[in-house]
Order: structure tokens, then C-alpha cells, then sequence
């Protein structure tokens, strides 16, 4: 009775090559991208502690007809770890307003306003990419009826955060946004 041969085979090396070749194609694609998804992320962290800061301040205005200043908190460098938020009565004016974030934070926050507390702005200032180049985001609120203010908060224009419909205006009082075009993109 004659024997079948059954052939042992595997994969050849150049077909375990074009696989390993494809996974690299796919893998320089997503990584970036994926870096950038998270550096975005994590830039909602100052828009929603902006506009959580922008209530704030409404709701002391309506009850004591000033807004408050704060110097910026917390205290260490802006990078891509989160920094603890000073305990209560260690963050003066921030302390005032009855605000603070939730939890360690990637942003240094502060607040500047007019001596008479009719006009502030508020910034968000971080380094989630650790390289030379911060990110900004602002809120201004200016003096009812003038379009310009004297309370531009760090690395803001005093003429409003950055406006995408209009790239070279800086025209959005009011607003919680980048104060600049690149604020919470990747740089590399």
C-alpha cells in the first residue's frame, strides 16, 4: 500500500517580511496620530476648567459687583504630568471665587483683571508635548461696550482668543479658546 506524503511547510521568509513591513507601515501611520488624538484630549481639560472659571466669576459678580484676580496655580512648571492643585487656602483668589479643578492638572491657571474688577481674562497654560513651545488657551471678558480690554491673560492678545473662521483675527471675547493657532496641536 503506497504511503501519502504529506508536505510540512511554513511560512517562507519574504511572506513573514511583507507582513512585518506592513504592521511597520500601519504602526508609523497610527502612532502619531494617536499622540496627537491624546495631546488634544487633554487640552479639554483647560477649556472646561476655563469656562467652569468663567461661571464662577459670573456668579461673584452677581453677588459682589467685582471679579477676582488670582496669580497663576499651580505653582510648579507646566508639562506633560499632572500637578497637584494647592490644598484649600493655598490657591488666594481662586480660593475667593470658590473655584478649583478636580483633581492634579497638565495647566497652570491664573486670573488678571483691572484694578476696579469691571474686565478680566483667564489662561490655561501647559506643555503636554514637552518641547519649547506652550500651550495657550484664554477667556477675555472686557468692559461692557468696549471692544478691546486691558485684562489679556498670559500669551493672549487683548483683542480676543484666536479665531479659525478668521486666521490672522484674535477677535473672540467671550469665548474660551486657543490663544493661538497651534495651541493643543503637536509640534514635531
Amino acid at each position: 500500500m503506497p504511503t501519502l506524503h504529506t508536505r510540512k511547510t511554513g511560512f517562507a521568509l519574504i511572506e513573514l517580511m511583507i507582513v512585518v513591513a506592513i504592521i511597520g507601515i500601519l504602526a508609523a501611520v497610527a502612532i502619531p496620530n494617536f499622540i496627537l488624538f491624546q495631546m488634544r484630549s487633554k487640552t479639554s481639560e483647560a477649556k472646561t476648567n476655563l469656562a467652569a472659571i468663567r461661571t464662577a466669576q459670573e456668579g461673584f459678580f452677581a453677588e459682589f459687583g467685582s471679579y477676582v484676580r488670582a496669580a497663576q496655580q499651580p505653582l510648579v512648571a507646566a508639562g506633560p504630568q499632572k500637578a497637584p492643585w494647592p490644598a484649600l487656602g493655598g490657591a488666594p483668589g481662586f480660593d475667593e471665587l470658590g473655584w478649583r479643578p478636580e483633581g492634579d492638572v497638565y495647566f497652570r491657571y491664573s486670573i488678571v483683571g483691572n484694578a476696579v474688577g469691571t474686565d478680566w481674562g483667564a489662561s490655561a497654560i501647559g506643555n503636554l508635548d514637552a518641547d519649547a513651545n506652550m500651550s495657550a488657551f484664554g477667556y477675555i471678558h472686557p468692559v461692557p461696550g468696549l471692544p478691546t480690554t486691558g485684562a489679556a491673560p498670559t500669551n493672549c492678545n487683548a483683542t480676543g482668543v484666536y479665531n479659525p473662521a478668521n486666521p490672522l483675527a484674535f477677535d473672540l471675547l467671550n469665548t474660551v479658546g486657543p490663544c493661538e493657532q497651534f495651541s493643543g496641536q503637536s509640534w514635531y
